[in-house]
């Protein structure tokens, strides 16, 4: 599974994609760590970001999208322009696009029985917060994950 984590700040959509399959994990290079939008009061601009992160997810064949979720109010709410950036990627067709709130985050960071260092990885210390909720969703879906029936296994 292909996941692109993904953390809206200002103008830019920081991003970070890794691949997991058979319970390793795979962080290919991409051409771009972040999309950005100059003017996003310009719907011609608003539109270019759009197909631009539409086109990156359809180059690399990504099977979903998880957004660091953010405030809606108070200290540390969003920028309106993060929500709109926000409201772009969820509205590209045929793509799979989470939230995650930074509790779901931490929690699932915590659960997680491998310890991997950022510096590891090879990625710009400013794509950290894009790779923590991508490797968050992932860990949590082999915590969360039911054990298949199997009606003709012996119990």
């Amino acid at each position: 599974m292909r996941v692109c984590g993904v953390e809206l700040k200002g103008n830019d959509a920081i991003i970070c994609l890794i691949s997991s399959e058979n319970n390793l994990y795979d962080i290919p290079h991409l051409r771009v760590p972040k999309i950005s939008v100059n003017n996003a009061g310009d719907a011609e601009q608003l539109r270019k970001f759009q197909f631009t992160f539409s086109k990156l997810v359809e180059d690399y064949k990504i099977d979903k999208v998880v957004i660091k979720g953010r405030a809606l109010k108070g200290k540390f709410a969003g920028g309106p322009v993060g929500f709109k950036l926000e409201a772009a990627i969820q509205l590209i067709a045929d793509l799979e696009v989470e939230i995650l709130s930074a509790s779901f985050i931490k929690t699932a960071i915590a659960k997680s029985q491998l310890d991997i260092d950022f510096r590891d990885t090879g990625l710009k210390k400013f794509q950290e917060s894009a790779f923590t909720t991508a490797f968050a969703y992932l860990e949590s879906l082999k915590q969360y994950k039911e054990p298949e029936f199997n009606p003709y296994k012996e119990s």
